[in-house]
């Protein structure tokens, strides 16, 4: 490789009790796809900080074009051509697309904002994009993935030669998916460079030319993706052979009927009061089985776990635990009934980020640790936060550290600790694994078959068909706010499932 563009030496970063980064070096051709990759809490977050500008290394230097950099703030590394686009966008909803892509830049003539220069810049920047996009359109109105294509812009308004990806497409379906992967390939013709962060390993292989690994805070390994196997990079990121990620649940026999829906519909909202978000859904789901709810992006599945859980109203429809009607309208009605919910978002949906991890865990049980009704009984709740810690092997530097600092899959694992601690009867799981290493998915996917062999009825969305088949007992597929199928999971293939989501066998009828 010719003198790379980035180059960052021995870097190393210490926290009190962890070592982040342990002498790491780095390396990013100009004009390539760079994969960084490894488990969550491996450090690949601090060494991209460090390149951000958000934090100082403890040691080592960085050096770009072959000259060292110092990079003491962000805008110290945007200076420089470095553009970090997190997976929380940092987009401000209200203000319009150009106002977005050149907030605190804005052109400006006589001392003035330049609306039209502004404009016209923005719509040349989405169309280098490929992208038809009305600059004055007010981001709150846009997709996920049109927001993320706003970040891009405002990537290269900033006249960017390194941009820094980081799960790009997490929230995206395929064929957004398809679309970003394009424009990648797009900068990395005109010579910009990409360091690209994700947990899907499928995606390096499509998208990436070279890849590095961090493992407990130190490289441990680089090379070219099309000369690496996906089960050799496994190898790197965990420390050991993962034979397969995606094992299936072994087929075993269901209880009772612990939760029936009936109908349930919901219509639009107010920005689309005739759209039906949910039309007419009838399911069950049984005591001890994991039932998958599967559909594309707007197929209406996190609507109706929202609908079932009381987070969002629905017009007609019944719900009934263990055989009984019951009537849901708030999350507190549906926990007293015993269902719990693990949302998509777990930073914006689940967790305190500035509360502790007992915190956390303990608060939604909080009824049960009470003494004398009135105080926390802080020895029964450390007890109860120590019994989940091993049970759910939650990697934690003690139960007063700060969620926020804990890795994605330990967020997760605090998440189904909450539910846990509450004995649900029926716990509903939505994209459980969204975000996290290749490692803690599959002690995700053990903890819910632990779930289900103890009882619990679970109803697991997921966007990943390979997930839906592995951990599923029965698959139900959405598609328009409708179910469109059922089918077992043991008989189902990812094609069968995709034209169930698609309602292609319906309509062919």
């Amino acid at each position: 490789m010719n003198q790379p563009l980035l180059k960052m030496s021995g870097i190393s970063k210490r926290f009190p009790g962890v070592q982040a980064l342990a002498d790491v070096s780095f390396e990013v051709a100009a004009g390539e796809v760079h994969a960084l990759l490894g488990e969550n809490g491996a450090g690949k977050s601090t060494l991209l900080k460090i390149l951000s500008g958000a934090q100082r290394p403890d040691s080592g230097s960085i050096e770009l074009r072959g000259r060292p950099v110092e990079l003491p703030t962000p805008h110290a590394a945007q200076r420089q051509g470095i553009v970090t686009i997190y997976q929380e966008f940092n987009l401000v909803p209200h203000l319009t697309i150009a106002e977005n892509v050149f907030i605190g830049r804005e052109p400006r003539r006589a001392g003035f904002v330049h609306w039209r220069a502004m404009a016209a810049r923005t719509r040349e920047i989405t169309g280098r994009l490929g992208l038809d996009l009305d600059p004055h359109a007010l981001v709150r109105d846009l997709s996920v993935a049109e927001q993320q294509m706003v970040e891009i812009a405002r990537a290269l308004s900033m006249e960017s030669r390194l941009i820094v990806m980081d799960e790009p497409s997490s929230a995206l379906s395929a064929a957004e998916v398809a679309k970003l992967f394009r424009i990648i390939r797009d900068l990395r013709t005109q010579g910009l460079s990409i360091i690209f962060v994700t947990h899907r390993l499928d995606e390096v292989k499509e998208v990436c030319d070279r890849f590095t690994v961090l493992r407990d805070g130190r490289r441990v390994g680089d090379g070219k993706v099309a000369e690496t196997t996906v089960p050799e990079i496994i190898r790197l990121m965990v420390g050991r052979a993962v034979d397969s990620l995606f094992q299936r649940r072994a087929a075993r026999a269901a209880g009772e009927v612990a939760l029936e829906i009936v109908g349930l519909t919901r219509r639009g909202d107010a920005q689309n009061p005739h759209a039906i978000v949910l039309d007419d859904v009838s399911l069950t789901a049984r005591r001890g089985e994991i039932l998958g709810l599967a559909g594309l992006m707007g197929a209406g599945r996190t609507e109706l776990a929202r609908a079932i859980f009381g987070a969002d109203p629905f017009d007609a429809g019944e719900v009934s635990i263990d055989g009984v009607p019951v009537h849901i309208r708030t999350p507190r009605d549906a926990i007293g009934h015993g269902v719990g919910l693990v949302p998509e978002d777990r930073k914006q949906q689940a967790l305190f980020l500035a509360l502790a991890v007992h915190t956390n865990i303990s608060l939604a049980a909080l009824g049960d640790l009470l003494r004398w009704g009135t105080f926390i009984d802080e020895r029964a709740e450390r007890a109860l936060v120590e019994q989940y810690r091993q049970t759910l092997n939650i990697r934690m530097a003690g139960p007063d550290q700060l969620v926020a600092n804990l890795s994605g899959g330990n967020q997760q694992k605090v998440v189904l600790a909450r539910w846990l601690a509450l004995k649900p009867k029926v716990l509903i799981v939505d994209e459980p694994t969204r975000g996290i290493d290749v490692a803690a998915k599959v002690e995700v996917h053990n903890l819910l078959f632990g779930l289900a062999d103890a009882g619990i009825a679970v109803i697991a969305i997921s966007s990943e068909l390979p997930e839906v088949l592995a951990i599923s007992d029965r698959i139900v597929t959405m598609c328009e706010g409708r179910i469109t199928g059922e089918v077992a999971a043991a008989s189902a293939t990812q094609e069968t499932l995709m034209a169930m989501m698609t309602d292609r066998a319906r309509r062919a009828a």
